[in-house]
């Protein structure tokens, strides 16, 4: 199951992904700090290095948002306004987690909108 499934925006296009603030459980811990980085790995095995980044701890919402990678990320895929995004979470047997990606894009059949 994903931990987020977003369909993107052009803000998450342009410059930075949004997060919902509830989704920062699944995610690497901030410990005290407001950005974190992290491996995720792509459906083709590629591994990209990025950065989650908040507001200041003492604010009252986080506002979480991926920042470092990202762009590169919807640049190599070709991701447009409207495509989607899902990241997964997997726990490893040695007690660690693995993140996944997959960029998704729309598909219309018989007025049905289905993601591939």
């Amino acid at each position: 199951m994903a931990i987020v499934l977003k369909n993107l925006k052009k803000t998450d296009i342009e410059k930075r992904m949004t997060l919902p603030s509830k989704s920062l459980d699944y995610f690497p811990p901030l410990r005290g700090k407001h950005m974190v980085d992290f491996p995720v790995v792509d459906e083709t095995g590629h591994v990209w290095n990025f950065r989650i980044y908040t507001r200041k701890p003492n604010k009252k919402y986080l506002k979480p948002v991926i920042t470092k990678g990202w762009r590169e990320f919807v640049c190599s895929k070709g991701l447009r306004v409207g495509d989607r995004v899902a990241f997964y979470v997997e726990k490893q047997q040695a007690g660690g987690v693995k993140y996944r990606v997959k960029a998704e894009k729309p598909v219309k059949i018989f007025g049905a909108i289905f993601y591939s």
